[in-house]
């Protein structure tokens, strides 16, 4: 799993929402992240596409949300970031004649669904809104 992305575009969502009114430059969200513009350039460009945000160019440009917070769930936010739901996935190569060896793999798969079904139950009962709430001006 890629914890810095979903933080990455966490952050993006929670600057948009909380400036909801506001159009929002690449250059400004990075310094709030305190990362490259390019990078937050990249995630925006996934937002546009996927119907999250609408943009304007010029020198009044920048990019806003086109949700309302309260229909983004942070597991949905998640799913960006991990396509196939899995968030766990490492697994070693274990000798196939070992008893716990010829097991591992399936018992760590078992293991990593029930952990991921439980992750994203909870996302699931968190919208945008509510995240932005806790965060204090």
């Amino acid at each position: 799993m890629n914890n810095l992305r979903f933080a990455t575009l966490l952050h993006v969502f929670s600057l948009l929402a909380f400036e909801k009114n506001e159009w929002l430059t690449s250059e400004w969200m990075a310094g709030s992240i305190n990362i490259n513009p390019v990078v937050v350039r990249k995630e925006l460009a996934w937002l546009k596409a996927n119907g999250f945000i609408e943009s304007r160019k010029g020198k009044e440009g920048g990019v806003r949300l086109v949700k309302d917070a309260s229909e983004i769930l942070l597991g949905d936010v998640m799913r960006m970031v991990v396509h196939d739901e899995q968030l766990l996935n490492k697994k070693n190569s274990p000798n196939p004649d070992c008893p716990v060896g010829r097991q591992m793999n399936t018992k760590l798969d078992e293991l990593y669904s029930g952990i991921s079904n439980q992750v994203f139950a909870h996302l699931d009962g968190i919208t945008l809104e509510t995240f932005i709430k806790t965060i204090k001006n």
